[in-house]
């Protein structure tokens, strides 16, 4: 049965459990995902191998990173080049789109002390560079920025070259720059910042110095961002008592344009067509969103 989803403009074809692997092969936790410029489709999985290739009808390509991920966690794709985050090392990464190294930011094992004891808790103070980095991306400028979520509460500036420039935040649940859990991160072509700080059901937007511009409140608990060619923004929201997982489709003041709800998804990604990528955890696999109605 076809499922269609969305609305106007924004119409999608659902295909759940899109991506192809070998015949014996099954996904482990899909933990995000990312499209190169030919829109073929890198999946990033807490399993052996980390990094799974697909083309734009899902069937597999390739795959690489054996044994070089601790814990996967936030995946980007800019410029094909790949920005991931190995969670649980408090590393982040940069590679090739064939595999290969390129940068590491951090010292794998090596945590700030922040007094977090349990990942996700609100942490008892800020701290710099890493304690369970959740996503890096970079801007415009070849700057780097990181979403430092899981036991910190910061958000981290580097050069190009991964010199430290800056760092702000601290762990609350109330104003502009307080964070609990800021999962997600994203840079558009101005610059500017959106982080997904998901415990407080917010997203909070910067300038590149770290000045606050505004947040939007109207979500359940964001987990990823995405934008497209458009200048749309894609949000994968999570579920809370009295709700049920959705995506919703935003312009650049945070207005909702279109939404549906789907299933529990942990990364999103929204490709040159502005199709849309779902990273499953729980059912350890990828539903696309094929937009049916034309890009205007």
């Amino acid at each position: 049965m076809t499922t269609t989803v969305g609305r106007g403009k924004f119409t999608y074809t659902e295909i759940q459990n899109f991506a192809k692997l070998p015949e014996g092969e099954t996904f482990g936790t899909v933990s995000s995902l990312a499209t190169d410029s030919k829109d073929n489709l890198y999946v990033f999985q807490r399993k052996d191998p980390p990094i799974v290739i697909f083309d734009p009808d899902g069937n597999y390509i390739g795959s690489w990173g054996n044994a070089a991920i601790n814990l996967p966690h936030g995946f980007n794709i800019v410029d094909d080049l790949v920005y991931l985050t190995d969670r649980e090392d408090s590393v982040c990464l940069k590679y090739t789109l064939e595999g290969k190294p390129l940068q590491i930011l951090g010292q794998r094992g090596v945590h700030s002390n922040t007094g977090c004891e349990k990942a996700g808790e609100l942490v008892p103070r800020s701290s710099g560079p890493f304690n369970f980095p959740t996503e890096m991306y970079p801007a415009p400028n070849g700057d780097l920025y990181v979403s430092d979520g899981y036991r910190n509460a910061r958000i981290h500036r580097f050069s190009s070259d991964g010199q430290l420039i800056a760092s702000w935040g601290a762990p609350g649940k109330g104003g502009p720059g307080q964070f609990h859990l800021p999962h997600s991160i994203l840079v558009d072509q101005e610059s500017l910042l959106y982080v997904c700080d998901r415990e407080n059901s917010r997203i909070q937007i910067f300038t590149g110095e770290g000045e606050f511009v505004t947040m939007w409140t109207d979500m359940t608990r964001p987990n990823d961002i995405s934008e497209d060619t458009e200048g749309n923004f894609f949000v994968a929201e999570s579920s809370v008592k009295g709700s049920k997982p959705r995506v919703s489709i935003r312009n650049r003041q945070g207005g909702i344009m279109a939404e549906w709800e789907c299933r529990p998804a942990h990364g999103l990604w929204a490709d040159s067509k502005s199709n849309v990528y779902l990273a499953l955890t729980g059912a350890k696999s990828v539903d696309k969103f094929v937009r049916r109605s034309g890009r205007r």
